[in-house]
């Protein structure tokens, strides 16, 4: 049963027997990290990933109930197991239903405890150079993700704009028995209400105007691999109603179609709202809501995950270095303070997007607090005087043509501008554009997510 993935955590106050659990665990080949109570094994789980905790029940001054409150609180996906005396069965019992995974009976056999570390522990994870996961919220969330990707069940991503929804969903592809499937995602809010359904179902050669040939759709196209729904509740309510027969049937019709085409998908869907204050406004169905919420997973914001600030931004500093031909960029300590104090409103997006500000304005080879401009909510403007010449860095001179993150901001740039010149009228606005209001108004909420506009 060796394991050289993330350790085991034993709580016990009692140091004879904490030893001994844990020379169980070793001369099993379980990795162990050890603490003598609730608030100890807290700084721990706060300092790294495990992928379970053994706890006893009685300990002074945090007991064991007290420590499984606090673990579901703040690492929910994290399975504890409680370890009691016979006498303490109904706290037994009240620790399961607050959330325990299972209890081990006092005293019990090196069998039993290894049983249940088979049983409840998390797998490890964090076998994947494309995650960046330092923080024990990140390992735990990973290792959950890992233990759902085994399965064909419906995942539900739940979190704030840009803290890596898709970033998950791709990771539970890739460790899925569908892996070699395709991976297909779709923007729910980002088709005109026109092709939604054609886009999701395909159609067929003459349905509508324009259906020069017949065209497979998106549910079609992820056959044998995984559909990613991303922002789900941005869909039109007609169309909820025609993906729960989907999902319910397992089988699509193309539009205009008279034949159905059975499905072999697996669904991973995304939202950045609370879906269920979404169904209670009647903005979104609830039985679409259960359908989909078989397996539920709440990404924590960058903000809730701190140790992952720095190592995300060496890597991206390390991507746009690159391809911007300025390979040897690297963070200031106090560059990385500054990073990690930072709020992230717009969270692992936000970051990004101040990581290549800082490619494009960094001097030298070393990126200080000033070329992040943490904080920027409107373009970069500077003005000069009459007869003065912007100075810009060398750097900036010498980088690569556009991105598509660089395209990206300049739309972005043109939507808060044309948005201003329409008196704050997302309609004018999205007619002056040429976009549909409800694509604008995507936009714009994740702009505000991001920063860059102020309600």
């Amino acid at each position: 049963m060796t394991n050289k993935g993330l350790p085991i955590l034993v709580v016990e106050d009692d140091a004879a027997l904490r030893e001994a659990v844990c020379d169980t665990l070793e001369l099993a080949g379980q990795r162990v990290v050890s603490a003598a109570g609730g608030d100890e094994a807290l700084q721990v789980l706060s300092r790294q990933a495990v992928s379970l905790v053994v706890s006893d029940v009685r300990m002074l001054p945090v007991d064991g109930i007290a420590l499984l409150k606090q673990i579901r609180s703040r690492f929910p996906q994290l399975p504890v197991v409680l370890m009691t005396a016979f006498a303490d069965v109904e706290r037994a019992v009240e620790a399961m239903r607050a959330g325990a995974c299972d209890f081990l009976l006092k005293p019990f056999e090196p069998k039993a405890l290894l049983e249940h570390v088979v049983r409840y522990r998390l797998p490890e994870a964090l076998d994947d150079d494309r995650v960046i996961a330092d923080d024990p919220a990140s390992g735990n969330l990973f290792a959950l993700a890992r233990r759902v990707a085994r399965t064909d069940a419906t995942v539900l991503l739940t979190g704030e704009s840009g803290v890596g929804k898709e970033v998950v969903a791709r990771y539970i592809h890739r460790h899925s028995a569908r892996c070699q499937g395709p991976f297909v995602a779709i923007n729910c809010a980002a088709i005109p209400d026109s092709l939604l359904e054609a886009t999701f179902f395909g159609h067929e050669k003459g349905a509508f105007s324009g259906a020069q040939s017949a065209q497979a759709g998106k549910f079609e196209q992820a056959q044998k691999g995984t559909l990613l729904l991303d922002e789900i509740t941005e869909m039109p309510l007609a169309l909820q109603a025609k993906l729960l027969r989907v999902l319910q049937e397992r089988e699509v019709e193309r539009v205009g179609g008279k034949q159905p085409v059975v499905l072999d998908i697996r669904v991973i869907a995304t939202s950045n709202r609370d879906i269920a204050d979404t169904v209670a406004k009647g903005l979104f169905r609830e039985d679409l809501f259960y359908r989909l919420n078989v397996f539920p997973l709440l990404i924590p914001a960058l903000r809730q995950r701190s140790q992952d600030i720095a190592p995300l931004a060496r890597h991206f500093l390390a991507a746009h270095g690159a391809r911007s031909g300025r390979p040897r960029l690297r963070l200031s300590a106090a560059a990385e303070a500054a990073l990690r104090r930072h709020a992230w409103p717009g969270n692992v997006r936000e970051l990004e997007n101040s990581i290549q500000r800082a490619v494009i304005l960094a001097p030298g080879d070393v990126v200080e607090v000033d070329a992040l401009h943490l904080g920027v909510d409107r373009p970069l403007a500077p003005k000069a005087g009459p007869g003065q010449q912007l100075a810009v860095p060398a750097a900036a001179l010498s980088a690569s043509p556009r991105s598509s993150d660089d395209l990206r901001d300049v739309e972005r740039t043109h939507i808060i501008e044309t948005l201003a010149a329409a008196g704050g009228s997302r309609k004018l606005a999205g007619q002056r554009l040429g976009m549909p209001e409800r694509t604008l108004r995507y936009k714009l909420r994740q702009y505000r997510l991001q920063g860059f506009l102020k309600d």
